[in-house]
């Protein structure tokens, strides 16, 4: 992965038993869904989760806060990320495509207790990207694509106490 700021990362895929890897249903979910808290937003935004290296680039000086600070504050929404994308790698996996609007909301209502948020034609649209990625896939063992800037995860503010020029403020 290519980030905005210059850094490149590796995120392994730890899943050769199914067809296309989970990390791409990750990326036609969260996109279709627009979740800018998912796994691609917060990796867009500076996230680093464990399992990720540094190939290129260099980090800022304090990116390894920043990550925890960006991956603390979208954690219910990586949660859901995580649910909704292996019900849509599943539907894909098992050909069940026409039947993932009912299990995404079915997996929804375990998730949440606000209404589902998304229309049936989203939670298509994340099937057949994935479905296409997984053409792609299968046919070239990698996948090109790009993650929209409008979808990059929010760093909240840090907390504690700052120090400039007078002090504390």
């Amino acid at each position: 992965m290519h980030r905005a700021d210059g850094v490149s990362l590796v995120l392994p895929g730890y899943d050769r038993k199914h067809r296309v890897p989970h990390d791409l249903a990750h990326f036609a979910t969260e996109r279709a869904l627009e979740m800018s808290g998912g796994v691609f937003g917060a990796i867009a935004a500076g996230g680093v989760f464990g399992n990720m290296r540094v190939i290129g680039g260099k980090p800022r000086h304090d990116a390894a806060a920043r990550s925890k600070l960006l991956l603390d504050a979208h954690r219910e929404t990586l949660t859901r990320a995580e649910v909704l994308a292996g019900v849509v790698h599943r539907a894909v996996e098992e050909d069940a495509a026409e039947q993932a609007h009912l299990l995404v909301r079915t997996a929804w209502r375990d998730l949440a207790t606000e209404p589902f948020p998304w229309s049936d034609d989203h939670v298509h649209e994340a099937v057949r990207t994935l479905d296409e990625l997984s053409v792609e896939w299968e046919a070239t063992g990698t996948v090109r694509v790009i993650w929209p800037d409008h979808l990059v995860a929010t760093l909240p503010e840090a907390r504690g106490v700052r120090r400039g020029r007078r002090g504390r403020t």
